[in-house]
């Protein structure tokens, strides 16, 4: 049987609850927290957000947003067991070599309680005003996934690719243990990109029908790149299966991660208070994680 996970998403909560919510997380037997990213809102965004069927925002300019890495190092000083992963953070926009002194940070400090969840982000602001370009950028994050996990290794190393460039250096301490990395995004060039480099795929919101036939899809896309027999994570936001036959019915197809932000099954905002919220995290676990066989704590 596979390892049965929930991960607690903490997106969009307030930026002073996130701790005591980790630490409730942890107390009611979650695995991990998800660690959304956001740098900045452009009041006019040329693309539509693509995870909405009208590509309009969930979130608006108030919407609170932390830096996922320093978000993780905070929540994990205060919990010992929970793991954390950005869920995801967006690449595109970002420096591989920068980015990776920060994750062999994190995973330290967390004590290697830390997963690297990555997509390319979908708006070109994003890259353009963060002085990253918008063209090519799937075959950049590629680089730059690659560039990650080299530096990561240890090793003296360099890379001498199409967007990325270095000579020998080594990058110290690389984290004890490895950081596993997982991909989001729906389209076959990221379902290629998860099945290729990563050791997990990280969906948004989709249907139950929609999640196993992208599963299947990636099933094959990784036998095509030898590496059906790799262990390989699925983290699924199912918007059709919101009840714990539901979740039996995700963990039955192969999915690994179950991600949640319970609040609105329960009638909360994001911005309800605190003990609410708590309450709400032990209500989740005793109707869900209680009672499900073979749930991993603190797994990956």
């Amino acid at each position: 049987m596979s390892k049965r996970q929930f991960t607690l998403n903490v997106a969009m909560n307030p930026l002073d609850q996130l701790v005591p919510l980790a630490q409730a997380a942890e107390a009611a037997g979650f695995t991990s927290i998800g660690l959304p990213d956001a740098i900045f809102y452009p009041e006019v965004a040329s693309a539509p957000y693509p995870y909405t069927p009208d590509g309009t925002r969930m979130w608006n300019e108030n919407t609170p947003w932390a830096d996922p890495l320093l978000a993780a190092t905070a929540m994990a000083a205060a919990t010992s067991t929970i793991r954390y992963y950005t869920q995801v953070i967006k690449l595109g926009s970002r420096n591989p070599v920068l980015l990776a002194r920060q994750i062999s940070s994190v995973a330290h400090f967390t004590g290697n309680r830390f997963g690297l969840g990555v997509g390319i982000g979908w708006a070109p602001e994003e890259f353009l005003w963060c002085g990253a370009p918008y063209e090519n950028r799937g075959k950049r994050v590629n680089e730059m996934i690659e560039v990650i996990k080299l530096l990561l290794t240890d090793e003296m190393v360099e890379y001498h690719g199409e967007f990325f460039d270095f000579d020998r250096l080594k990058m110290s301490p690389a984290p004890t243990e490895p950081v596993p990395i997982y991909v989001g995004g729906h389209v076959d060039a990221a379902l290629r990109r998860a099945a290729k480099y990563a050791d997990g795929w990280s969906s948004a919101m989709m249907t139950f029908d929609e999640l196993t036939g992208t599963m299947a899809r990636l099933e094959r896309l990784r036998e095509e790149y030898g590496r059906a027999d790799e262990p390989f994570e699925i983290q699924a936001f199912c918007i059709d299966r919101f009840s714990h036959e539901g979740y039996e019915e995700q963990f039955e197809a192969g999915v690994t991660d179950i991600l949640t932000s319970p609040w609105p099954l329960y009638g909360l905002d994001f911005d309800s208070p605190l003990d609410e919220k708590i309450d709400v995290i032990k209500r989740f676990a005793e109707e869900n994680i209680a009672v499900t066989p073979n749930t991993a704590v603190g797994a990956r």
